[in-house]
């Protein structure tokens, strides 16, 4: 292995970047991007679509170079050493890009070839590999008659051949059924746990609670970066959840009560945000039409995100 890889995992950072800018026809697809990932971690890169999440992780796959700014994976340049870096990582992209003609099996073995396997580790990785995904059953169906979530997994076989020491992943579970997205966090966890550091974009609010660390992004623009415990430590409001037997709507239009910062709908209901400072009035839920009460609520990550758009009138 050489020296580099072996030094970006045992000490130093899995991954680094340093005001990585990239533009597309004068727009700012990623406007001063700053990031530190340790070896082993599972990383989300969080955001709406057109965050700049793809665009980010394109980079980071050596399949794109930035205008400008340092970017670092295992320790090596991603610019100079992007042949080597091929060879310890592996990328799986938003749409799925196997074969749909050939079987699942079939599919192994020509990425088995493509990373030059040889023989005995081709027939080794593969077995194991079907059984880790749980595909033994299914490897001689056609990869394109496959659910939306057995495709997944293929994927991440596939990926997986060559024992990458790190994985992007741009939105794996992305029209995924919730179930096969639960059983793709299991088998991602089961790989962190293995040592292998995972970079995963995802517009779904509710991962991101199963990341180690997380990158917020909102149009190229990083809003916050941290663990999710300190991320929602620095959430700027006092929160509240407004309900009522039937579903709440709020227009963001609309004029606020006195106090309130900001006011949006959240499953059938309506999360209504004080500053921290404010002295809320008695039974001012009722400004709410058809609004029934308000209970304190502990924010997640979309409440975050809310807050931190707020605050960031220029996006």
């Amino acid at each position: 292995m050489p020296q580099g890889i072996a030094e970006g995992m045992t000490g130093g950072l899995a991954l680094r970047l340093r005001g990585i800018v990239k533009d597309y026809a004068g727009e700012k697809a990623l406007k001063g991007v700053d990031l530190s990932i340790a070896p082993g971690s599972l990383f989300g890169i969080i955001g709406a679509d057109g965050a700049g999440k793809s665009t980010l992780l394109t980079i980071l796959a050596t399949l794109l170079d930035p205008d400008a700014g340092e970017a670092s994976m295992l320790g090596l340049d991603i610019r100079k050493n992007f042949r080597t870096l091929r060879r310890e990582i592996a990328f799986m992209p938003q749409r799925f890009s196997l074969y749909p003609d050939l079987t699942v099996s079939e599919n192994l073995d020509f990425f088995a070839d493509v990373y030059a396997l040889d023989a005995a580790e081709k027939v080794d990785r593969k077995a194991e590999l079907l059984r880790f995904s749980g595909l033994e059953p299914f490897q001689q169906r056609r990869a394109g008659q496959l659910s939306g979530g057995m495709k997944q997994k293929l994927a991440l076989s596939c990926c997986l051949l060559h024992k990458p020491r790190l994985l992007l992943l741009d939105e794996p579970t992305v029209g995924v059924d919730p179930v096969a997205r639960r059983d793709f966090w299991i088998m991602l966890r089961s790989l962190k746990a293995q040592g292998i550091t995972l970079v995963v974009t995802t517009p779904y609010m509710d991962e991101a609670a199963q990341c180690e660390a997380l990158l917020l992004l909102h149009q190229g623009k990083m809003l916050a970066t941290g663990t999710p415990v300190e991320m929602l430590g620095k959430y700027p409001y006092r929160l509240y959840r407004v309900f009522a037997a039937t579903p709440l709507s709020f227009s963001a239009r609309s004029p606020l009560p006195a106090q309130v910062a900001l006011a949006y709908p959240h499953g059938g209901a309506l999360h209504v945000a004080f500053d921290l400072n404010a002295t809320p009035e008695a039974d001012w839920w009722r400004f709410f039409p058809g609004a029934e009460g308000a209970e304190p609520l502990a924010p997640d990550i979309e409440d975050l995100l809310f807050a931190l758009l707020d605050r960031e009138p220029e996006l």
